[in-house]
């Protein structure tokens, strides 16, 4: 198990929630909070916001269905998800694999996006699925 301030990154479950608290999520992390990235799209570029990934069913909403908000653009693959309530993105289907979740990583509870360091930083603006 490795701890990162604190935090033990590598655990396989972990909690998940928007700012108000109206949308909570379960994460099941085989390999725990792992391929952190920022992307520099459109979109990701005006949240500033670290990911990690899930896959679908690793995500289960646990409460606040009813409170998310979906955005989508571009090419309406991926879908943005944000609390109704308070705004907060907490996760969005991927357009690069659409089998996979990005999970906002200042959302999960006992992480601290400012504390982490060596974000991947993957060319959105050229995405592959543009081409």
């Amino acid at each position: 198990m490795v701890l990162i301030f604190g935090v033990k990154l590598l655990k396989q479950t972990h909690t998940a929630s928007c700012h108000c608290g109206a949308v909570k999520l379960s994460l099941n992390l085989p390999q725990g909070v792992t391929d952190l990235r920022r992307c520099d799209c459109s979109m990701c570029r005006r949240r500033g916001t670290i990911v990690t990934s899930a896959e679908l069913d690793g995500l289960k909403v646990v409460s606040g269905n009813d409170k998310l908000s979906l955005y989508q653009f571009n090419t309406f693959t991926a879908k943005h998800y944000f609390c109704s309530v308070c705004g907060i993105y907490t996760h969005h289907q991927r357009r690069s694999n659409p089998n996979q979740f990005g999970v906002n990583v200042g959302c999960i509870d006992g992480v601290n996006p400012y504390e982490l360091t060596n974000i991947a930083m993957p060319d959105g603006i050229n995405h592959p699925a543009d081409r």
